[in-house]
């Protein structure tokens, strides 16, 4: 039964993905279906048109299995090799220089939309 569940709620995200699908394809728009279907998403959880409940096992469903998704994109980087011959060093310094870009922007952004939660500043 909680299988079942599980499956009803991604098959409630994905309909939402392919509505955003839709949009882009009706409206021939440069913006990707699936960040429509995320806005999608946002917009109908913050005007309670769709109760979290519906799909929080499956989110969290996915989250936790997250890592496998990365496996393909991964596999995929090997068919281009030979653009990333020979230049170790630098894509070292791109991958590092970037998250620490990423992740202390994630921090801030965070940090500015967070209420204080009781915390008194000295």
């Amino acid at each position: 039964m909680q299988y079942l569940k599980i499956a009803i709620h991604l098959a409630v995200l994905y309909g939402i993905f392919r509505v955003g699908q839709f949009i882009q394809d009706v409206f021939d728009l440069f913006i990707p279906g699936s960040v429509i279907g995320m806005v999608l998403l946002f917009v109908l959880l913050m005007t309670n048109s769709l109760n979290v409940r519906w799909i929080e096992e499956g989110t969290q469903f996915m989250i936790r299995h997250l890592n496998l998704f990365f496996i393909p994109a991964t596999v995929g980087i090997m068919d281009y090799f030979h653009v990333f011959a020979g230049k170790g060093i630098l894509l070292i310094f791109i991958v590092l220089s970037s998250t620490v870009l990423v992740m202390s922007g994630a921090g801030f952004v965070s940090e500015w939309l967070m209420p204080e939660r009781g915390m008194e500043h000295e």
